[in-house]
């Protein structure tokens, strides 16, 4: 199997969306990807079983991508070994009447993985610079006193809106959270043949919906502003990483190596040591559970 350098997916200057691949041949079979894939996957759970019991970093998962990415297989593949008490998933949809009475980040914070877990975003803040600059009708629901119409949707909004979460993930990086932003990065032709499938299958039509086909037709503006977001947001300290997404298995694999060959560099990152009482103590409390 080909090998990989995870430096090669992440986004470290200004990027043309058109140039970045969405294809990658790993030159192996399916069977040979997964079960590398799977490997990873109890690496990483050993991970953070050990971050649980360290309780000082968390790691936060973005995924961002076109309907039909495969967002939410990868979810599963890829933490399909971990113990479900060390990781939560949010998959961020309309926004609630409650949450628009607050500030746009307001859900996202208060969803972040606590120390010892990882968390997964599933669609992210992102879209507030996404869909809302695709559809700039959809900011009036945000009640916010400087926009009253489309025509007070300046380029200065979304400025100050990449330096807003810009500063949200500095901030949340400066506290221990481990940051990791994909980019599940889809073809045009491809997204086609996945929404035909699901046409096709009785018992994956209920995943589609004919807006999938209205946004289908702003493809080219999406790409403009995912190219805008990666180009304004991929930071050291929260970097994006381009995933080729045209094959499941291959972009399910990329994840999790870019996962475990980041995470593994974290040295400190140890089980704690037992008090020294107790430690000094260990074979006494053994005889007397032996001898019970």
């Amino acid at each position: 199997m080909k090998k990989v350098n995870i430096e090669d997916f992440a986004i470290t200057s200004k990027i043309n969306i058109a140039d970045l691949t969405t294809k990658l041949d790993l030159e192996a079979e399916e069977k040979e990807i997964e079960k590398k894939m799977n490997k990873l996957s109890k690496k990483l759970a050993e991970i953070q079983n050990t971050m649980y019991a360290h309780g000082k970093y968390a790691v936060l998962m973005c995924i961002q991508g076109m309907d039909t990415a495969g967002k939410d297989s990868l979810i599963r593949e890829v933490f399909k070994e971990f113990n479900v008490r060390g990781i939560v998933a949010h998959s961020f949809k309309k926004p609630t009447d409650l949450e628009l009475k607050h500030d746009y980040l307001w859900r996202h914070y208060i969803a972040l993985p606590a120390r010892g877990k990882f968390g997964i975003f599933n669609r992210t803040h992102y879209e507030n610079v996404l869909v809302t600059r695709v559809h700039p009708n959809y900011l009036q629901y945000e009640n916010m006193p400087d926009i009253n119409s489309e025509a007070d949707v300046t380029e200065e909004f979304w400025q100050r809106r990449f330096k807003e979460i810009n500063n949200f993930e500095q901030h949340i990086a400066d506290n221990g959270t481990i940051i990791f932003k994909f980019f599940l990065n889809l073809s045009k032709n491809e997204q086609k043949n996945r929404l035909l499938r699901r046409l096709n299958r009785p018992d994956k039509q209920w995943k589609f919906s004919s807006s999938d086909l209205k946004e289908r037709k702003l493809w080219d503006t999406y790409q403009e502003c995912y190219e805008d977001a990666i180009n304004h947001t991929s930071k050291p300290h929260a970097p994006w990483y381009n995933i080729p997404a045209d094959d499941k298995p291959t972009a399910r694999y990329l994840v999790a190596k870019i996962l475990y060959d980041t995470l593994k560099h974290y040295t400190d990152i140890v089980e704690p040591e037992l008090p020294a009482d107790d430690k000094a103590n260990i074979e006494l409390y053994k005889s007397q559970l032996e001898n019970e």
